[in-house]
């Protein structure tokens, strides 16, 4: 015979008292990040907060993804997500970048064609990786350039987009010998010319330094 169904008065149900807020900031997450696959994006949620890990959480919510079709691909929105949880890394693991890339529901397609776009084996420098994702956002060598100031920058939203003379380098030098059609001479002369902009604003680098202000809201 079934078991008689157990019944509780509200007396006995203990709700735990950080349950409200635990599931307020997942909502708000969730609607702010707008993830394709949410219960894969849920779990990866959950698992990176009780690890004390980052979370795979936009910081904020990208409009043009509500009219998009699932699977849509990278956004700018998520390749910061993914800095924010593997950029401490400085190598990853193809198998741990992944597993990431799936927590977000991106296509598994679209990881394969960026990876191809260098020789990598089992590991790939993080800083690589950024620059390839923010060339498939940009088009061009400079509007990927834009992408990548937006991306690490630490300004505020709609600031200056600052970021460190270096690094804007060695994202630039990479993704110029990717191209293969910018020669080591231009390269040297473009970023002499960047380095001496920079050099007015204590070794940083801003958008306006290298791309047209008509192109900057682009």
């Amino acid at each position: 015979m079934p078991l008689p169904e157990t019944m509780f008065c509200a007396q006995q149900i203990k709700i735990p008292p950080e349950l409200p807020d635990i599931l307020k900031q997942f909502t708000k997450a969730a609607i702010r990040t707008q993830p394709y696959d949410v219960l894969q994006w849920a779990a990866a949620y959950f698992s990176a907060l009780s690890k004390g890990e980052p979370l795979p959480v936009k910081k904020r919510l990208e409009m043009p993804l509500a009219a998009e079709k699932k699977d849509a691909g990278l956004t700018p929105g998520l390749l910061k997500v993914l800095h924010k949880q593997l950029s401490s890394k400085g190598m990853v693991t193809i198998a741990e970048l992944r597993e990431k890339w799936k927590n977000l529901g991106l296509p598994e397609e679209q990881l394969g064609a960026i990876l191809q776009l260098d020789s990598f084996g089992e590991e790939v420098e993080w800083m690589k990786f950024l620059a390839l994702g923010c060339s498939v956002l940009g088009g061009s060598l400079l509007s990927s350039m834009k992408q990548a100031c937006e991306i690490l920058t630490r300004d505020p939203e709609d600031g200056a987009a600052r970021i460190p003379f270096e690094t804007f380098s060695f994202l630039y030098s990479y993704l110029a010998s990717i191209d293969g059609e910018i020669s080591q001479t231009e390269t040297k002369a473009f970023l002499l010319g960047i380095k001496k902009q920079a050099d007015k604003h204590s070794g940083m680098v801003l958008i306006r330094h290298f791309l047209p202000y008509s192109f900057i809201f682009y």
